[in-house]
């Protein structure tokens, strides 16, 4: 199913969404908000290393944050997201954004395509060798997660949407994937540890060099 939001404006692609779509759409249809909240403030901190064209894409993009960020850089940008209701409503503020509805469990990503890819808390570790095989030689990937270290604040979080402890780190500093990259920065602690929402982050950002 294709629909079109305008004729001269990039098309809004659904596919079938998995069953958990219910409850994200559910989630976003009681957001009343009616700004972009603020960018990942790795993408900010780090935008001089972004570039300025080319194509972006953003995986699980949500309501669009970062989504608005990359577009106001300068980029092409394609959002994908297994929520209908969300999709629905960043693409009526963005209406260049091409946007994507799918489950990303089932989710192609083509090879060498994109100057640019975030992932922003969603874990799905099985998607991390495509991502990277979909950046261009040159191409820069930004990667965000949870990790269990928010058992302590909030234990009834699922450990399966959790990376442990070091996990990020040793997957792409020590697996496979270290040979598609160079290593721009990382870390792993906490965000916002005195503010009323912390959050325990692994964060990765490297560009492709094979």
């Amino acid at each position: 199913m294709v629909m079109d939001y305008g004729e001269n404006n990039p098309k809004l692609v659904m596919q079938m969404p998995a069953e958990d779509a219910v409850r994200w759409n559910s989630r976003y249809r009681e957001d009343s908000r009616n700004i972009f909240d603020p960018p990942r403030s790795l993408l900010v901190d780090h935008s001089k290393i972004i570039p300025t064209r080319g194509l972006a894409l953003d995986i699980a993009m949500g309501l669009g944050s970062n989504t608005n960020f990359l577009l106001n850089h300068g980029l092409h940008v394609i959002g994908v997201d297994i929520s209908y209701v969300a999709v629905t409503k960043v693409k009526r503020k963005l209406p260049d954004l091409m946007a994507v509805v799918a489950d990303l469990q089932r989710f192609s990503i083509p090879n060498n395509k994109f100057d640019v890819i975030i992932n922003f808390l969603y874990l799905q570790r099985d998607l991390w060798l495509p991502l990277i095989q979909g950046l261009k030689l040159g191409g820069v990937i930004f990667i965000e997660c949870l990790t269990d270290e928010m058992h302590s604040i909030h234990p009834d979080i699922d450990q399966l949407f959790l990376l442990k402890t070091g996990e990020l780190k040793q997957s792409f500093f020590e697996g496979e994937l270290r040979k598609f990259l160079d290593i721009l920065y990382y870390y792993e602690g906490w965000q916002n540890k005195d503010k009323p929402h912390p959050r325990a982050v692994a964060s990765l950002i490297a560009r492709r060099v094979a």
